[in-house]
């Protein structure tokens, strides 16, 4: 068994970019909370920064687990055939 780490990560990363994202959106109108980062909506854009990291983390994930699993598969489809040894 292998780890994988970049699906704990992705989802890590997803939420926290959700929770960002939505703090940004519901403060984006106080220009007080802001008035520090000369204006810039820090929240919202880190919060889609990280909202779209942890989609690509989460896909290749996926996508490596797929593979596993095909390997897998394929290879306990060899191993039940007969050789065909003559």
């Amino acid at each position: 068994m292998k780890l994988d780490i970049r699906m704990p990560m992705g989802v890590m990363f997803v939420l926290v970019g959700a929770i960002l994202t939505i703090f940004g959106w519901v403060t984006s109108s106080d220009a007080a909370l802001y008035r520090r980062s000369l204006g810039v909506n820090i929240n919202l854009i880190w919060g889609i920064v990280l909202f779209a990291l942890g989609v690509v983390m989460v896909i290749l994930a996926r996508r490596a687990m797929q593979r596993d699993a095909e390997s897998t598969t394929a290879s306990r489809k060899g191993k039940n055939e007969p050789s065909a040894v003559s």
